[in-house]
């Protein structure tokens, strides 16, 4: 009787594993439809509205399951240089990871590209959803990567601490902590 009962937790203990496994990789993303001309956008150096850039080949997937699950990839014409001219850079240097099948999308060599200065990060959006900002990299060779990333408030916000006055109010709750 033990024995089959320990070959029950172990086949639960697996079964559970491999839907954990799943829903993480694959279960909860989908494949974002393109926006023409909105798609990739970034925040000009004067802090006005973000502004569109010219880009093709456009591909990106999104989880309603988690603020910071989007990722995309694109092509431009428009070289990094050029557009740290006119857009606000940003110092988030290391993308989140992809899910694998999402082939387009390398984290460990969009971060070392970044780390060789071959390519920039710029800021898209500033609270895309509460505490989470959109980044842009562009790399020389004119490929271009998207990604969410917490900003300040959503750190101090998802770790527990005080969020306090620099942050807006958290639109779940209405106040700022």
């Amino acid at each position: 009787m033990g024995k089959f009962l320990a070959l029950i937790l172990i086949v639960s203990a697996l079964a559970a594993g491999g839907a954990m496994y799943y829903f993480q990789i694959y279960g909860f993303y989908d494949t974002v439809k393109p926006q023409p001309g909105r798609d990739v956008m970034l925040m000009p150096l004067d802090g006005g509205a973000a502004q569109p850039i010219a880009y093709s080949d456009f591909e990106a997937i999104d989880a309603d399951s988690s603020p910071i699950r989007y990722r995309a990839c694109f092509r431009t014409k428009v070289s990094p240089d050029e557009l740290a001219q006119v857009f606000t850079l940003s110092d988030k240097v290391e993308p989140r990871n992809a899910p694998p099948w999402f082939e387009c999308f390398d984290a460990a060599a969009i971060g070392a590209q970044l780390a060789e200065g071959k390519a920039r990060s710029f800021l898209s959006a500033k609270n895309i959803s509460y505490g989470v900002d959109r980044i842009v990299t562009v790399t020389d060779d004119g490929f271009g990567y998207v990604w969410h990333e917490l900003n300040n408030c959503g750190h101090k916000a998802y770790d527990g601490t005080v969020v306090g006055e620099e942050c807006p109010p958290r639109p779940e709750t209405g106040d700022a902590g």
